[in-house]
């Protein structure tokens, strides 16, 4: 999965990847700025503990990103 989400602090869209199948985790911030992560569960847990669906444009978008990430961590 990849996404791109627009955060009320930035122009620039965030973008979320979760691709199991090359072994790609990582977010780009606001800020433009990045993570990287070694597995889903990591990305997963990082998301709730740095973001908010108030930090974005379409908080139900928002949400749907976590749902497939958690969809993702437990298969």
């Amino acid at each position: 999965m990849e996404y791109e989400i627009l955060s009320k602090n930035s122009a620039i869209p965030c973008l979320v990847v979760a691709d199991a199948d090359n072994g790609r985790y990582m977010i780009r911030e606001a800020d433009t700025s990045g993570e990287v992560f070694n597995n889903p569960r990591e990305m997963l847990f990082w998301m709730y503990n740095n973001w908010t669906e108030q930090d974005f444009e379409d908080q139900a978008f928002y949400n749907h990103i976590l749902s497939s990430l958690q969809e993702i961590v437990q298969n």
